[in-house]
C-alpha cells in the first residue's frame, strides 16, 4: 500500500506504479492504430477520397474539443463509488473495446462508397467520444495519487515507458500482423523504422530522474530536442541525396534520434500534476479532471491538425494513396483481425489498471463546476495555457509524420512529386515545430522550487 510520508506527500509502490502504467498502455493499442494507421486504411482498403478523410479526421477531433470539457466538468462534479476517476476505466473500458473492433469491419470493403463514408464517419465519431471517457480520467488518477514531485515523476516515467510499448507493439506489430494473416513475406525494415523511434523511450524515461537532477528540468528538454533536430536533418539528407534503402543502419539510427526529440511530447504530461497544484493553490479546488480535460484538447488539437493536414495537403502536392503502391496490405479481414487482438488485450490491461491504481487525493467542488468557470481557470492559469500549447505543437509534431512514416523505408520506389511530400510530412514540418516547442518551454515559468514551495502552502492551510 502506499505510505503517507506527511499530508498528500505520498509514496507508492512498483505495483501501483506499474498499475496505473498499465493502463496508459492499454489505451495506446487503440489510439496508435487510429494515430498511424486508420488513415492508410480509409483510403487504401476503402479507397475513400483523402480529402474527405482529411475533413473527417478533422470533424470528429473538433467535436472532441467540445466533448472532452463536457466529460472534465462531468467527472470533476461527481464521486462514483469505485473511485472518483478510476471508476470510468471500467464504465468506459467495455465499450470502448466494443467500438474499437467495429471501426474496421471487413464486411465495409463491399459497400458502396456512400454507405463506407457513413460507415466510417460514425464508428470514427464514436470511438473517439467513447475513447474521452476513459482517457481524461485515467489522466487525473496521477494527480490523485500524490503530490510528491519525485512521486509524479516516477509515475509519469512508468506511465510513458508503458504508453511507448503500447507504441511500439502496434507501430512494428500492426504491419507484421497484416502480413501473417494475409500470408505474405513481413517487411522488416518496415517495421523497425515505423518502431524504432520509440526505443530512446526505454533508456531515457527510467532514467528521468538521475537526467533532470544533472539538466534540470528546461536543460533536459533542450538537449532532447537538439538530439531530434539532427535526426530529422539527418533523414531529409538521405532521403533527398541517396538511396534509403542502401542506407538502413544509418536511417535506423537517424529515425531513434528522432524519437529522443519527440518523447519531449511524453515528458509534457508530468507538466500536468504540476498546473493542477498551481490550480489548487489559487483556487482551494484541485480540478484535475477539468484540467486534464483540457491538456485532452489541445492534445487532440494537435493530432486532428496533423490528421487533417497530412491527407489534404499530400493529395494536393500529388500523392495519391488509392493509386500509389500500398504501403501495407489491403485485405479488410486482415484489418479487421489485428485491430480486434489489439482491443481485446487492451480491455485486460485496463481491468489491470482499475485494480492497481489508488486514489489518495481527491477533491469534489460543493457545488457544480460551470463550463464558463472552465474558461475562467484557462484565462487565469498562464501556466496552464503555456503547457497546452505545447501540447498542441509536440503533439502535431508527433503525429503529422505517423502514417507517413510506413512510406519513407521505399522512397525511392516513389515518384519524386511523392517522394517530396514524403520528405516534407517526415522530416522538414517536425523539425519546424520542434524549434517552436524549444522556444514554449523556455516561456514555462514553474520551477521544482516554485512547485516546493507552493505544495508547502497548501498543505499548511489545509492543515490550518
Amino acid at each position: 500500500m502506499a505510505q503517507q510520508v506527511s499530508n498528500g506527500y505520498y509514496k507508492l509502490t512498483w505495483l501501483q506504479r506499474i498499475g496505473f502504467g498499465s493502463g496508459d498502455l492499454a489505451q495506446n493499442l487503440i489510439f496508435q492504430t487510429v494515430a498511424c494507421y486508420l488513415m492508410i486504411y480509409l483510403t487504401t482498403v476503402l479507397k475513400i477520397n483523402p480529402a474527405f478523410v482529411s475533413g473527417l479526421i478533422l470533424t470528429v477531433r473538433l467535436i472532441d474539443c467540445f466533448w472532452s470539457p463536457v466529460v472534465g466538468r462531468f467527472i470533476d462534479n461527481r464521486n462514483p463509488k469505485l473511485g472518483k476517476y478510476r471508476a470510468y476505466l471500467l464504465y468506459g473500458g467495455i465499450p470502448l473495446t466494443v467500438a474499437a473492433c467495429l471501426l474496421m469491419l471487413p464486411q465495409a470493403a463491399t459497400w458502396s462508397m456512400t454507405m463506407k463514408m457513413i460507415y466510417a464517419t460514425v464508428s470514427y465519431t464514436v470511438l473517439s467520444m467513447i475513447y474521452s471517457v476513459v482517457n481524461i480520467p485515467y489522466g487525473s488518477i496521477m494527480a490523485s495519487m500524490t503530490r510528491d514531485n519525485d512521486e509524479v515523476l516516477i509515475l509519469t516515467s512508468t506511465r510513458m515507458v508503458c504508453a511507448n510499448i503500447g507504441q511500439i507493439i502496434v507501430q512494428a506489430g500492426f504491419p507484421i500482423g497484416l502480413a501473417m494473416c494475409v500470408h505474405t513475406a513481413i517487411d522488416w525494415n518496415q517495421a523497425t523504422f515505423m518502431a524504432i523511434g520509440t526505443i530512446p523511450a526505454f533508456v531515457i524515461l527510467p532514467s528521468m530522474p538521475l537526467l533532470k537532477k544533472w539538466l534540470g528540468k528546461k536543460g533536459l528538454y533542450y538537449t532532447l530536442l537538439c538530439i531530434g533536430l539532427f535526426g530529422f536533418a539527418v533523414l531529409f539528407t538521405i532521403g533527398k541525396f541517396f538511396d534509403v534503402e542502401n542506407c538502413n543502419a544509418i536511417v535506423q539510427i537517424a529515425k531513434v534520434m528522432t524519437g529522443v526529440g519527440l518523447l519531449v511530447g511524453s515528458l509534457m504530461w508530468a507538466l500536468v500534476p504540476e498546473v493542477i497544484t498551481e490550480a489548487e493553490y489559487r483556487t482551494g479546488n484541485r480540478p484535475a479532471a477539468t484540467v486534464n480535460a483540457l491538456a485532452g484538447v489541445a492534445f487532440k488539437a494537435g493530432f486532428s491538425i496533423a490528421g487533417w493536414i497530412t491527407p489534404l495537403v499530400m493529395g494536393m502536392i500529388g500523392f495519391n494513396f488509392a493509386s500509389e503502391e500500398s504501403a501495407l496490405a489491403t485485405d479488410p479481414s486482415a484489418w479487421f483481425t489485428v485491430t480486434c487482438v489489439f482491443a481485446l488485450v487492451g480491455f485486460v490491461l485496463l481491468m489491470l489498471c482499475f485494480m492497481g491504481s489508488k486514489e489518495n487525493i481527491t477533491t469534489t467542488p460543493e457545488k457544480p463546476v460551470t463550463f464558463g468557470e472552465m474558461w475562467q481557470e484557462f484565462k487565469a492559469n498562464k501556466c496552464l495555457q503555456l503547457v497546452l500549447g505545447i501540447f498542441v505543437v509536440v503533439f502535431l509534431a508527433s503525429f503529422i509524420s505517423a502514417p507517413v512514416n510506413a512510406y519513407y523505408p521505399k522512397l525511392n520506389d516513389y515518384s519524386v512529386t511523392a517522394q517530396n511530400a514524403i520528405l516534407l510530412f517526415t522530416c522538414i514540418i517536425p523539425a519546424i515545430l520542434l524549434l517552436v516547442v524549444g522556444y514554449l518551454i523556455h516561456k514555462y515559468p514553474l520551477t521544482d522550487e516554485k512547485l516546493d514551495e507552493i505544495n508547502k502552502e497548501i498543505v499548511a492551510r489545509n492543515n490550518g
